[in-house]
């Protein structure tokens, strides 16, 4: 059979590579190998995957490439994910999906200002203290 059997990655063209590393092993994505391109990048990765590419460019277009509307991950922590973006100072939109999913569904911006979704089983259950999505003081 031909075609498209999953998703394999995203890639971020970013002008503050660390900073966007930082961000991304805060979520649970870790460093690892790459092929040397000739061009400053990391790959993250997730469960043994290369899911996110880094690509870092000193000058970053005034118009930016492309039409990505998100990207999404799927967690296992939701309490301590939205923790840690509280904690970081990072607003978030905390959603849930319509009935019978009620999957929980967390959108914030990374450094560059893509959007990232982290859903999470819909038996978790978050703390009203977490439900506003506004940074901690």
């Amino acid at each position: 059979m031909t075609g498209i059997v999953r998703m394999d990655h995203f890639t971020v063209v970013t002008d503050r590579l660390e900073e966007t590393r930082v961000f991304y092993e805060r979520l649970g994505l870790r460093v690892g190998p790459r092929p040397d391109f000739g061009i400053p990048g990391l790959w993250m990765y997730a469960g043994g995957h290369p899911v996110l590419h880094l690509v870092e460019k000193a000058d970053m277009p005034v118009v930016r490439r492309g039409a990505l509307d998100h990207m999404a991950f799927f967690g296992t922590d939701i309490v301590a994910t939205l923790t840690l973006l509280k904690v970081n100072g990072i607003a978030y939109r905390l959603l849930r999906l319509p009935r019978p999913w009620s999957t929980w569904q967390v959108f914030f911006l990374d450094p560059n200002g893509v959007e990232v979704e982290i859903d999470f089983d819909a038996a978790q259950t978050v703390p009203p203290e977490l439900r506003d999505g506004r940074p901690s003081p």
